[in-house]
């Protein structure tokens, strides 16, 4: 059964047991309400009869006179005598009397319902005054007469509840259908993104909390193509990365299998072929880091890390190459700061930045570490030429290299330690130096929640 189908079903029962419930209490509480009303009114009427026979009859004696002017009302009594515990008149049957007699106590005077044969009265009794009479005057009134009113009185609501309730179903139809319908063309964008149909992705008009699922499914859809589009790119540049050296080793090796070099073009072509080597280890090393960084996260070895030595650290690395390509390095840490991560990697994170930054520098590079509130901020800036607005939003994916890079591994490396730490790392222009700027931002503790302390 559908979802729509099963809401429908649900309201109508629950309408059903509602409305049932309702009508019943009202059925039993509209003859309660009738029958107080009924009594109400026997009062009245047997106060405004005791009334005029007070007026007529200044003797209680007299009252057993009173039969010719009783029997003209239209009405069911009995004129009763508490003292004598006898009906002395009464506008019914003589056997009847008996009957009523017989079946009913007249003498108790708290019941109000009397029985005769499969039939009930409604009784009310009134007192004549003064009491010492032991004179009463009882009214009678079939509770039938008031059950045809409370079944005309529940038949008209009757109708009543099923016109609201034939509403509130209609009215259920067309806000299960408004709920149901969104969810109906998300199952369609769902099966879109099961046959990777991303560029057929439409949004859809929601609110609530469909909404919010609606805006989720769209963003996995983009996050998802932009996955696979990013594994697409990152397998062609792979397979290009290891063929080149590969093919460069293939073909020094089948000339000097072959001899077609000299010793000296031999011992150059060994070396081409070792240098080469060498560039495949250090693509499949960064390979393997980057698959260990994202199919083993919880690997995370949290220490204290003084941020001045680990710059430090950082800046002697990087001297060799900082003097040979002639360079200025300032680096400048504000203050004492201390903060918790795995120091391993991500010394080898910041270390891809600074020595990336150094490859494309001119003249200076800058490290420039500082805390705000609880988050600790490396910028590493260079002037270089930067980097253009095409590269800016793929920078971080692998093998995505500007001229003059290494492997193109670097900065996704980077990236993938410093996210694991709870980091985030952003590129953009310098307005220092003008060139590139890089800024790592890092919690004061990094260590990802709910990962389990090991050793990488």
């Amino acid at each position: 059964m559908k979802l729509q189908s099963q809401l429908n079903a649900a309201f109508t029962a629950l309408l059903f047991v509602i409305m049932t419930t309702a009508g019943l209490v009202i059925y039993s509480l509209v003859l309660d309400v009738l029958i107080q009303d009924e009594q109400r009114q026997l009062e009245e009427t047997g106060e405004l009869l005791i009334s005029f026979l007070s007026e007529q009859y200044e003797d209680a004696s007299e009252y057993r006179n009173i039969d010719t002017f009783l029997q003209e009302q239209d009405l069911q009594l009995f004129l009763y005598d508490r003292n004598l515990d006898t009906v002395l008149f009464s506008t019914m049957s003589i056997s009847v009397v008996n009957e009523f007699f017989q079946e009913n106590d007249f003498e108790d005077s708290d019941e109000t319902l009397w029985q005769h044969g499969n039939d009930r009265f409604v009784t009310q009794r009134i007192i004549f005054s003064p009491e010492q009479s032991g004179m009463e005057l009882i009214l009678l009134t079939p509770i039938n007469d008031l059950r045809a009113v409370q079944q005309n009185f529940f038949f008209r609501l009757s109708w009543v509840f099923l016109i609201g309730a034939l509403a509130a179903v209609i009215l259920s139809y067309y806000m299960t259908n408004k709920l149901v319908t969104p969810l109906s063309l998300l199952k369609k964008e769902l099966k879109k993104v099961e046959n990777r149909q991303f560029d057929q992705m439409k949004r859809i008009r929601a609110t609530g909390e469909i909404k919010e699922v609606e805006q989720s499914v769209y963003e996995m859809s983009q996050t998802l193509e932009q996955y696979m589009n990013s594994q697409q790119t990152f397998f062609q540049n792979a397979s290009h990365e290891l063929k080149t050296p590969l093919m460069t080793i293939q073909g020094y090796a089948e000339g000097i299998r072959d001899g077609i070099f000299d010793e000296k073009d031999t011992e150059k072509g060994l070396e081409v072929m070792v240098t080469e080597v060498n560039r495949l280890k250090k693509i499949i090393n960064e390979m393997i880091l980057l698959a260990k960084l994202d199919s083993q996260p919880d690997v995370y070895e949290e220490t204290e890390i003084d941020v001045q030595a680990f710059i430090d650290g950082i800046v002697s690395k990087a001297l060799p190459i900082v003097h040979e390509n002639n360079l200025d390095l300032h680096q400048k840490v504000d203050g004492s700061i201390t903060l918790h991560a795995d120091e391993e990697k991500l010394l080898r994170a910041v270390s891809n930045v600074v020595f990336n930054a150094i490859r494309y520098a001119s003249k200076e590079v800058s490290i420039h570490v500082y805390k705000k509130k609880n988050e600790i901020y490396f910028d590493i800036e260079d002037d270089g030429k930067g980097i253009s607005e095409e590269d800016m939003d793929k920078i971080f994916y692998r093998f995505i290299k500007g001229k003059g890079g290494e492997t193109g591994l670097g900065l996704a490396i980077a990236r993938a330690i410093i996210e694991q730490s709870n980091g985030k790392i952003y590129a953009g222009p310098s307005k220092k130096l003008g060139g590139a700027k890089f800024m790592i931002c890092l919690p004061v503790s990094s260590k990802p929640k709910g990962n389990k302390k090991g050793k990488s």
